[in-house]
């Protein structure tokens, strides 16, 4: 007997001679400070599909952001360049070559180097509108689900009235607030991303409130209120800790909704100017009528950025949906598990199932199959 399983046998565990293998699977299964991140971790439990789908979004997520943080040294050109380092103007509506290997649009700019500044733009306008719409939606659904009572009943009805201004249309009078429908980086992506804080809102308070109405007549905070811990402790010590499971779903949403609305925002006019930032909405704005002179280089190459980061953001968020729900979590097959009833059956194959043996009839010298130990014979019926 090894040493683990003498041990395991002195405290009265159970143990097979010579079976080490619940012990691996203690070792294995000991994670770093690493391991315990947010999408580490579910790297780590996801299978099958969910792990195909999380992959493919991690890495075009992070294909984007290494291009936003990177720009500078990728693109040959800045996002508001139409001359070359000689002064002579780039060509207008010129088909990919090699000093523009995605062509030129028909204001001049290189559309590969408008292509990878707007990544830039699309990362700061998620973050900007994430981070407002986590910090005022966390913060008013602690407030109205822990103290309930008329705060509560204003919250909510000021949520839902919220929620029901379509996005879009709430960004577009946010921009014309801000920049008077044209406007530069920073004041752009504000309007959106304050646009987007001020609808999405009303889902991270729900979702934050829900959980601590549930939670708040939980023994363990009232063991807090026991000892003497204040209000703002227990809010953000106790059930803030315990109610943002489902935030990481919420977040991936949200953000890939912050790119379809500044992409909106910039394709009917109303985002940033061409010679602020490059924005893959207002690039597509401009091509629409090289299209339809066969011109596809403008067009093609802004609009498959915008499916493809809006498709990564999905994915992780589709994965994360799926693993935060035992439901839907994929689960490892029997003969995975460690200590399953066959570690303490009877090897199978050494024995031979009923159905299968055979035995010769005295009489007649034909061979029959047995019939199983359960059977009850006819006579014994009567």
């Amino acid at each position: 007997m090894s040493a683990a399983n003498a041990a395991k046998a002195s405290h009265g565990a159970p143990t097979v001679p010579g079976d080490d293998r619940l012990e691996e699977l203690r070792q294995s299964t000991k994670t770093s400070f690493f391991g315990k991140l947010p999408i580490i971790k579910q790297l780590r439990i996801a299978v099958g599909w969910q792990k195909g789908m999380l992959v493919t979004g991690l890495i075009l997520c992070g294909f984007f952001l290494l291009v936003a943080i990177f720009a500078p040294l990728i693109a040959p050109y800045g996002y508001s360049q139409i001359k070359d380092a000689s002064g002579q103007a780039f060509p207008t509506q010129a088909a990919p070559s090699a000093e523009h290997i995605w062509g030129t649009t028909v204001g001049g700019f290189d559309v590969f180097s408008r292509t990878v500044w707007g990544a830039r733009t699309a990362v700061i306008a998620i973050i900007v509108a994430v981070l407002c719409s986590i910090f005022v939606g966390v913060l008013l659904g602690l407030v109205s689900g822990y103290f309930g009572g008329w705060v509560d009943r204003v919250l909510v009805v000021i949520a839902d009235a919220v929620y029901s201004f379509p996005s879009l249309l709430l960004a577009i009078l946010m921009a014309i607030m801000i920049s008077h429908g044209q406007s530069g980086l920073w004041a752009g992506i504000f309007s959106s991303g304050l646009s987007i804080t001020v609808v999405y809102i009303p889902q991270y308070f729900r979702t934050i409130r829900a959980e601590v109405v549930r939670m708040k007549e939980s023994a363990f905070i009232e063991s807090a209120r026991v000892i003497g811990a204040s209000t703002w402790r227990i809010m953000t010590k106790h059930l803030l800790k315990n109610s943002t499971r489902t935030l990481p779903v919420i977040l991936t949403l949200n953000s890939s909704e912050a790119i379809l609305t500044l992409a909106g925002l910039g394709f009917l006019g109303f985002g940033i100017e061409p010679t602020a930032a490059a924005e893959w909405g207002y690039d597509l704005n401009r091509s629409v009528s090289d299209v339809t002179a066969g011109i596809w280089w403008t067009a093609i190459f802004p609009g498959v950025a915008i499916v493809l980061i809006v498709l990564g953001i999905t994915l992780v968020g589709e994965s994360l949906n799926d693993l935060s729900d035992p439901r839907l979590r994929t689960r490892k097959s029997a003969g995975e598990v460690i200590g399953s009833i066959e570690d303490t059956s009877v090897d199978p194959s050494t024995q031979k199932d009923a159905a299968e043996v055979v035995f010769t009839d005295p009489n007649t010298g034909d061979a029959n199959e047995a019939p199983a130990a359960n059977t009850v014979n006819k006579g014994d019926e009567s």
